[in-house]
């Protein structure tokens, strides 16, 4: 009787020990790039190195830049397909190559503030995520905005005229084909290679936020800064659905929660980086998260303010549309029963 005994407590006691380690989670994480500014560096990883505590999530994270990783930002739709990461920080602008509808968050004169961005973007959300599910085998987490995407050029220009001819760096399709209406030529290129690029001569000017082109030091390779809002640089998280299935519904909700989290504080965030980023490029006080500059910061005209808000329905959107419904016939449908009822299109 007592060797039973012994037996059942020995059988119980590895069971326990056996259902723990199951429920002990190892994810892996490829993350916004090193270099690509302070909501990676400050909010992002050590968000995810610190995950365990934040999703309250018996878990352990290995966080990678995608740059560290040698991955092309481009490819992270790709990545979470292959369930070589368990959960990607998708560069919206890179990936939408692959995925047009995540576009569809953040066209040329779409989001002009933090508000209404944050309102068309959550308007759209739900069919991004579907897309995403069908085609790429990922769950969509959250959504964020790497902030106003504003545009530096090398020597002094005075508007949106001033571009044409000129060779400028672009993050997605949306806004190539904008300054490709202005008689620019856009050009797409990783972050990483922007500076060098501005350097040389290879670009004359580049779109990016504030925050962005600070920590990457453009400001060292431009003189001029036109501070119009074309899009806010929509990125996010997503998780590999195979990852996601092999969850409880409890730690479903734990993980979602905590990501969710992370990219409301991240929109507070982003809007605090760009005031004062706009201020440390042009050298002005108070400077708190930036290094001092000197740009020229050119005063927005209302008929440059104008093209960038005609942008959305004149360029923008029909361009989009097109290469959406190529590949999903009800995409334009849902973003304007969606989006396009916000803004009454």
């Amino acid at each position: 009787m007592l060797k039973r005994t012994v037996l059942i407590t020995a059988l119980s006691s590895a069971l326990i020990t056996s259902h723990a380690q199951a429920e002990s989670l190892s994810l892996k994480v490829l993350g916004q790039p090193a270099g690509s500014g302070l909501i990676a560096q400050n909010k992002e990883q050590p968000f995810f190195e610190n995950f365990a505590e934040h999703s309250g999530l018996d878990v352990s994270v290995q966080y990678i830049p995608v740059d560290v990783a040698g991955i092309p930002d481009t490819d992270g739709l790709r990545v979470l397909n292959s369930g070589l990461f368990d959960i990607v920080s998708l560069r919206g602008p890179q990936v939408s190559r692959d995925e047009p509808s995540v576009l569809g968050l953040d066209l040329i004169g779409l989001n002009t503030s933090f508000e209404t961005g944050r309102n068309n973007v959550m308007a759209f959300y739900d069919y991004v995520d579907s897309r995403l599910q069908e085609r790429f085998n990922a769950k969509l987490l959250g959504v964020w905005p790497a902030g106003p995407q504003v545009i530096f050029c090398s020597g002094e220009i005075t508007g949106l005229d001033d571009l044409r001819g000129l060779r400028v760096r672009v993050g997605d399709q949306s806004a190539a084909n904008f300054v490709g209406e202005l008689g620019a030529t856009g050009i797409s290129m990783p972050f990483g290679d922007v500076q060098q690029a501005l350097s040389r001569g290879v670009v004359d000017c580049a779109i990016t936020g504030p925050a962005s082109a600070n920590s990457g030091g453009w400001p060292e390779a431009t003189d001029s800064v036109l501070p119009i809002a074309l899009q806010l640089a929509i990125n996010g998280y997503a998780i590999n659905m195979n990852t996601w299935n092999s969850l409880s519904s409890e730690q479903q909700t734990q993980l979602e929660t905590a990501i969710t989290n992370l990219s409301d504080d991240i929109w507070e965030y982003s809007e605090a980086l760009y005031e004062d980023a706009m201020r440390c490029n042009a050298g002005k006080s108070p400077c708190e998260f930036g290094t001092e500059y000197s740009l020229s910061e050119v005063t927005v005209s209302e008929a440059d303010l104008a093209t960038v808000t005609a942008a959305v329905e004149e360029v923008s959107l029909p361009l989009w549309a097109r290469q959406c419904n190529a590949v999903a016939q009800d995409c334009e449908a849902v973003w304007r029963d969606t989006v396009g009822t916000q803004l009454g299109l």
